[in-house]
């Protein structure tokens, strides 16, 4: 979603507000461009303020990326917590349920998911570290999720366990950005249309053991 470009400058504005409109617009920056070519007179300009202001508020340009990158990845492992919580009789998969969990708390900041899977981030970096760190414990919280699955299949093997982790983070991706380029599917739709695909394939692979 489009946080629009505010032309009201500080005045009249309280901090915190005007803080929030900063780490909202610098969220959807860092999230469409990447790091590297997001610029914080971009931001600035698209809030209404100046360089010196944001400087003043958050430090750096690497400063500002960890304030967001800090409550977008608290915001998504609270989720996913919450999600794979709820083991009530008639609850959904856990990866259906946290699909949905996903979706919810990126819906009106869908972009905010690439700003922890962000490529151009300095190696060795302050920002690169705590992106890794969020990014691992997303990754620790898929492997337990899928552990029932693969023990249903009879496999323990830890290159199984790795593979299905880094396919969960591939397929995660790949459904944000296509939900980023389809504004009117709500997190609902695309629960539906996740567990629509997922008894696809069920089926399409049921179907090639029977054939085999």
């Amino acid at each position: 979603m489009t946080t629009p470009p505010s032309r009201a400058g500080t005045k009249g504005v309280p901090r915190a507000a005007r803080e929030r409109q900063v780490l909202a617009a610098a969220t959807e920056e860092f999230g469409r461009h990447g790091y590297e070519v997001t610029t914080v007179a971009a931001i600035a300009a698209r809030v209404g303020v100046t360089k010196p202001l944001l400087h003043h508020y958050f430090g750096s340009k690497q400063d500002l990326y960890i304030a967001c990158l800090n409550l977008v990845g608290d915001r998504l492992l609270d989720a996913i917590r919450a999600a794979m919580a709820q083991h009530h009789p008639g609850a959904p998969p856990t990866p259906l349920r946290v699909l949905h969990a996903l979706f919810t708390a990126l819906d009106g900041q869908r972009e905010a998911w690439f700003v922890l899977y962000d490529a151009t981030l300095p190696p060795d970096s302050d920002a690169a570290r705590r992106a890794a760190y969020y990014r691992g414990a997303i990754d620790d919280l898929a492997t337990l999720g899928t552990a029932d699955l693969l023990h249903a299949a009879g496999s323990n093997d830890p290159l199984d366990a790795d593979a299905l982790k880094y396919a969960w983070r591939g397929l995660c991706t790949a459904l944000v950005r296509w939900w980023v380029n389809h504004p009117d599917q709500s997190p609902e739709a695309m629960a539906q249309r996740c567990a629509r695909l997922f008894a696809a394939s069920r089926s399409v692979f049921t179907d090639s053991d029977e054939n085999m």
